[in-house]
């Protein structure tokens, strides 16, 4: 289990420093996501995926929730209407749920990818501010440890805190 740890960086050279000391600390490369304002270039430093800048992943299980939902309601609504010449299955309830929980997802998540992450909104002003966000998983058991190397060699760095539920696939 990892928890994502979320530091702001004053510029490249800290970023830069923090990431080399996070690998000496044996925290993988692939595991530091580094955001900043659109246009600054980053260099070596692995830039955050598009499915962690956008709000595509909360948009989709939004629109999975409620067009399921939305899916359920209406064959209620149709069988009520319908009255006995409605099919009494299964299929006519669980068939409507999934295609119209499908589409709900595909339409949330298509506007999803244009929306900023809900998460990283409280880090807007400053990146808009020129400083560089770090986020950073690391397993459980290690969180007090890297937190620690990231305060005492780098005591220019901000701490924003530990993110406890991080998303399955970004």
């Amino acid at each position: 289990m990892n928890r994502r740890l979320y530091f702001v960086l004053p510029d490249l050279d800290s970023a830069r420093s923090t990431a080399n000391e996070l690998l000496l600390a044996r925290i993988e490369d692939r595991r530091m996501h580094f955001l900043a304002k659109r246009g600054t270039p980053l260099g070596e430093l692995r830039e955050a995926s598009y499915l962690q800048k956008s709000d595509l992943v909360h948009a989709a299980q939004l629109g999975l929730i409620l067009g399921g939902l939305t899916g359920f309601a209406a064959t209620l609504v149709l069988a009520q209407v319908l009255g006995d010449a409605f099919p009494h299955n299964a299929w006519t309830l669980v068939v409507p749920v999934l295609v119209c929980a499908f589409i709900g997802a595909w339409a949330a998540s298509m506007i999803g990818t244009s929306v900023p992450n809900e998460r990283l909104k409280r880090f807007q002003a400053e990146m808009d501010a020129g400083r560089l966000l770090l986020m950073v998983d690391v397993p459980v058991g290690r969180v007090a440890e890297i937190r620690d190397i990231v305060h005492r060699r780098h005591p220019e760095v901000a701490d924003y805190g530990i993110e406890t539920a991080i998303p399955a696939f970004p």
